[in-house]
């Protein structure tokens, strides 16, 4: 078969590095012009592994900071490499069958029926499904939907005839498929007493600054000394967040959560904040280090593991976002309307917001609350 000969070597060939990056997209660049300037196709010279660059790293803003955050591009990139070995490893078992190899293409080979083969046998065949079980919902729909951004760009600049993104079989999130994170007022402050009392300031830090912003676990990780800055209109202080999609907004911090700053950087030996180099991290691991996004999450749930048990009062998986939930259930609360969550969040559809509170919605607005004594007396 002549898949056999199509070796995958390509795909670990793209370069991701400061120095050889911009000089492969250059290099790119010129080949798309020179195709435009004599009439063709801008991408009939680009081979697989150009499109997969392209599609990655090139910057669509003249801004370049406005461009795809780099976790999300390492996380595209991931994900389809792992689609392309994949299939190049395991096309027989999902009863994918090459012909013939079109133009030196792997992806103008494809048809969308093999999309939908991939879908299924990701889904229950792979290896990592035979060794851990089945892919959470959310994780098949990110995936999904990954794979559909990126052949719909293909299609969309004519790189490939066939509407392979069309393949893919509807992937959503139902609500009862995510995981429990929904966490009150009232274990987040049985997480800040247990800390305090165990004098564990940095995961009390954590905690207190997380729920009272609602900032994201990469938004806490990045905050350098200069991002805390003073509110010469409202008085205070307020957080400067480069947020998603590099969208700023400027996120208040209570003048408690300002104290507790202060004494994480002392727990750490950290110089205050006002002599402090500005672009040094605001928060730090204790080797004097920003946080990563990985090492904050591996951190918060080993400290939470830790504590003794009967601390929650139900069964909730303590990550990083799990506070950035416990903002808008505890905002929900104090009667703060939808729009005014989902803009502090630094969410651009309420939708993403409702998500956060859809569980929560659904109790509090229950038919039984709206009873009235009268019809059950002293049973209600």
């Amino acid at each position: 078969m002549v898949i056999t000969n199509y070796s995958e070597s390509y795909l670990l060939n793209i370069p991701s590095d400061d120095l050889a990056l911009p000089q492969k997209l250059s290099s790119l660049q010129k080949m798309k012009d020179a195709a435009e300037k004599n009439g063709e196709s801008p991408f009939c010279s680009f081979s697989d592994t150009d499109m997969l660059m392209w599609y990655l790293y090139d910057s669509k803003n003249l801004d370049v900071s406005k461009d795809r955050m780099t976790r999300t591009t390492i996380e595209y990139r991931r994900e389809l490499e792992q689609f392309l070995h994949n299939l190049l490893t395991y096309h027989e078992e999902m009863d994918i069958h090459f012909e013939q190899i079109i133009k030196g293409s792997l992806f103008k080979s494809l048809f969308p029926q093999d999309m939908r083969k991939y879908q299924s046998w990701l889904a229950t065949k792979s290896p990592y499904v035979i060794k851990h079980g089945n892919y959470s919902p959310a994780t098949l729909s990110r995936k999904t939907t990954i794979l559909k951004s990126f052949f719909s760009f293909l299609y969309k600049e004519n790189y490939i005839e066939q509407r392979l993104a069309d393949g893919f079989k509807i992937s959503s999130v139902q609500k009862d498929d995510r995981p429990n994170r929904d966490l009150g007022p009232k274990d987040v402050l049985a997480l800040l007493h247990a800390f305090k009392e165990q004098q564990h300031i940095v995961m009390f830090t954590i905690v207190h600054v997380l729920t009272t912003t609602g900032i994201r676990n990469e938004e806490f990780c990045k905050l350098r000394v200069k991002d805390l800055c003073r509110d010469s209109i409202l008085g205070g202080y307020y957080l400067k967040i480069d947020g998603k999609g590099n969208k700023k907004r400027n996120v208040p911090v209570i003048e408690k959560v300002v104290e507790t700053i202060r004494m994480f950087r002392k727990a750490r030996g950290l110089v205050p904040i006002e002599v402090a180099d500005k672009d040094s991290p605001l928060f730090t691991t204790n080797r004097g280090k920003a946080f990563s996004v990985t090492y904050l999450s591996r951190y918060v749930k080993e400290e939470i593991k830790a504590l003794p048990e009967g601390i929650l009062s139900e069964e909730v998986t303590i990550t990083p976002h799990v506070f950035r939930h416990a903002f808008a259930i505890i905002s929900n609360m104090h009667g703060i309307n939808l729009n005014d969550i989902s803009r502090s969040l630094g969410h651009e559809d309420q939708k993403t917001t409702m998500i956060y509170l859809e569980k929560i919605f659904e109790k509090e607005r229950h038919a039984i609350h709206r009873w009235k004594p009268e019809i059950f007396g002293e049973f209600i």
